[in-house]
């Protein structure tokens, strides 16, 4: 009979072994799951329905584009001087006038029955004025009447006197009638120095005074002719050669004075009046260049003039060509400018677009080289003007990014295309 033979027992059985493979796999794939799954968002998203753009390096110049209206560059405005009714129209709206020119007539009865009372009262008053100064001519012929006729007395008494002085040196006539001649010669001289002094002091006061009805009825004549062009300025001219412009008057209407009746445009060019945002108002200055096409051709201007109160977001400034004018433009003409805020520079620029909206130029889908999805990135931009925004950080040229909008995507971390 034969011994019974011991069988060892095998330690890795094949059950055994898929068992211990089973578990590793698992154990593998909770790390997996763990460690180094790829855990970001993610959407799926047609690419014909994004719009890509290619980061690029090239000139760039910061400008923003602003309206700008055509106006005449000189303007001068006509108003009422005077106020009254019209009474006649000789021109209308457009109409090329020259410097001078009636434009219309206004009517104001009351001012001219208040001509006619002053004027009556003023010659008058300068009729007397006159008079006075008649009178005091007449005055120095009478003066100077009075002097001849006390030297004729003195050319009497002298002889007189004389004659009697021999006779009584001779003694034929007695002492008293020495003494009546010698003082009536002596009464004549005195009288004719007191009539030269009073004829000097005449003469000065007559002098002044005549000096102050000359200054009197000249300044009357002056309020006469004031008076007399104020009447005129009822007939409204065209203060200068050009063209008419809102002007919209009626007979009948009455018009205050004071009050804005029109205005004309002068035939030495145009200028742009344009409305920009107030964010830029630290930003703007006197010089700065804006440029417009215009028919197949850029023409260049520059701020000459800044107003500066701010209505409804925005303040104004008008713009001066800086060489030729096109042509072709016309008063009330909208043209959109571009306003420049720097000069050409190399730099790394993306194309504008709805993105910046949703992210704010902070971040941006960047294209996989592959081309199978886009991930965001961190960026940050710079200057822009109306076709691309400055690239700061975050891009390099030749890369890919999306630059439509972004409101459907849900800020999710990836995109990947079907």
């Amino acid at each position: 009979m034969g011994m019974d033979r011991v069988i060892e027992k095998k330690k890795w059985t094949t059950a055994k072994i898929l068992q211990i493979a089973a578990i590793a796999l698992f154990a593998f794939f909770l790390l997996y799951l763990l460690f180094f799954r790829d855990k970001s968002s993610r959407l799926y998203v047609d690419k014909s329905q994004v719009t890509i753009a290619t980061v690029t390096e090239d000139k760039f110049q910061e400008f923003i584009p602003v309206d700008g209206v055509v106006y005449p560059k000189n303007t001068i405005y006509i108003d009422a001087v005077q106020g009254g009714f019209v009474e006649k129209v000789f021109v209308e709206d457009g109409a090329i006038l020259h410097k001078g020119d009636t434009i219309l007539k206004l009517a104001n009865a009351n001012m001219e029955l208040s001509l006619m009372e002053q004027e009556t009262r003023i010659f008058e008053t300068v009729n007397n004025l006159e008079n006075t100064k008649i009178g005091l001519e007449q005055n120095k012929f009478y003066r100077q009447q009075e002097i001849v006729q006390i030297q004729y007395q003195i050319d009497q008494a002298k002889k007189d006197f004389d004659r009697k002085k021999k006779l009584y040196e001779e003694e034929v006539i007695s002492q008293k009638e020495y003494e009546d001649a010698k003082r009536d010669n002596d009464f004549s001289l005195k009288q004719l120095q007191i009539s030269l002094e009073l004829k000097k002091l005449d003469s000065v006061s007559a002098a002044k005074r005549s000096r102050s009805i000359d200054g009197t009825i000249n300044r009357m004549q002056e309020n006469l002719d004031m008076l007399r062009a104020n009447l005129e300025n009822l007939y409204i001219k065209a203060p200068t050669d050009g063209q008419l412009s809102s002007f919209n008057v009626e007979i009948g209407e009455t018009k205050s004075a004071g009050e804005h009746l029109g205005q004309i445009d002068m035939k030495d060019g145009f200028k742009l009046k344009a409305n920009i945002d107030e964010r830029y108002i630290s930003r703007v200055y006197i010089g700065q260049a804006a440029e417009f096409d215009f028919a197949g051709k850029t023409y260049n201007l520059s701020i000459g003039k800044i107003y500066t109160d701010v209505t409804n977001g925005s303040f104004q400034v008008d713009l001066f060509f800086d060489d030729q004018e096109p042509d072709q433009i016309k008063r009330g003409q909208t043209l959109q400018l571009r306003l420049s805020f720097s000069s050409a520079t190399d730099a790394i620029i993306v194309k504008r677009g709805g993105f910046f909206q949703e992210t704010g130029g902070n971040w941006i889908y960047v294209v996989d080289p592959s081309g199978e999805f886009a991930t965001q990135r961190k960026i940050r931009l710079g200057r822009q003007n109306t076709s691309n925004y400055e690239v700061m950080e975050g891009l390099e040229p030749g890369e890919q990014v999306i630059v439509s909008s972004y409101d459907s995507f849900g800020g999710k971390d990836k995109l990947v295309f079907k």
